[in-house]
């Protein structure tokens, strides 16, 4: 089961803008790269899981994670979404198929898919489900290549959008397509990160994305230099763990490549030892 976040509160400014953008997008105008928003929380040492296999959506993970951020009067969270909707016009969460469906996961045999599948290959955006969003509509997107997400729930305000490639199997696309669920054909072997957001903003007029994945999708997006804000939210507790995600994994840097530099916006701590910190990309 695949549950999609809670309906995001109405900021009525931001919501205004993006219809706008969404309006002027439709009218032919070529819109920018989205930004690209990380929001993380993680333990000092960095760690976004318990274990590599341990799904936070999953109990006693979800309780074990929570309990490491002990309340406090002057808590450091905030609402990462209404922020970014507010400040970005941000419409558009994106997470990685492993924070949905564990790698050790078998899921539901699909029925066989008989027919044309070249037809398959193409985006998939019905008109029905594209052209109803209010302003506040939300995208919940996710990058499946590998065709593992099933879905069952749907939730006002939000549709399911899924990033595949040309080597996403036939019977996936096709249960997609008898769902309903939009998606996009970005990439051959894998989804390009790079080609993704460009369709995102070409094809839907999403200006904004906040990724809420893991440290795998993360790290992607870091090495395709697609990442502009970064929003760490660290827990008073330690994890450890060789091989236990983190906030950023992934492929290595080059010899002699430079680590992306941050520029630090804002540090918040609370009584219960929680530290909040907002930083953006410096790409000069």
């Amino acid at each position: 089961m695949v549950p999609f976040p809670a309906r995001p509160p109405n900021c009525r400014r931001a919501l205004v803008d993006l219809a706008s953008t969404v309006q002027r997008t439709r009218g032919g105008a070529v819109p920018k790269r989205p930004r690209v928003v990380v929001s993380v929380g993680a333990s000092v040492d960095g760690k976004v899981a318990l274990t590599r296999n341990a799904l936070l959506m999953h109990q006693p993970n979800t309780d074990l994670w929570s309990s490491m951020t002990p309340e406090a009067p002057d808590s450091v969270a905030i609402d990462v979404i209404e922020v970014v909707r507010r400040q970005h016009g941000c419409n558009a969460i994106l997470e990685g198929s492993g924070s949905l469906v564990a790698e050790d996961e078998i899921p539901d045999e699909l029925p066989f898919y008989d027919g044309d599948a070249d037809g398959l290959y193409n985006h998939f955006l019905p008109a029905d489900v594209i052209e109803q969003q209010s302003p506040e509509h939300m995208w919940f997107t996710v990058v499946d290549s590998r065709g593992r997400v099933r879905w069952t729930e749907r939730h006002q305000n939000w549709d399911a959008l899924v990033l595949v490639a040309r080597s996403t199997p036939a019977d996936y696309l096709g249960y997609l397509r008898r769902e309903r669920i939009c998606y996009l054909v970005v990439g051959e072997e894998r989804v390009e990160l790079s080609r993704a957001v460009s369709a995102m903003a070409t094809e839907l007029g999403i200006r904004c994305i906040l990724s809420t994945a893991g440290g795998g999708l993360n790290g992607a997006l870091l090495r395709a230099d697609l990442i502009d804000e970064l929003h760490v939210t660290l827990a008073p507790a330690l994890v450890g763990g060789l091989g236990t995600p983190s906030i950023m994994d992934g492929s290595p840097l080059a010899v002699g490549e430079p680590p992306t530099r941050l520029q630090l916006l804002s540090a918040q701590t609370d009584t219960a030892g929680a530290v909040r910190l907002h930083y953006a990309v410096r790409r000069s």
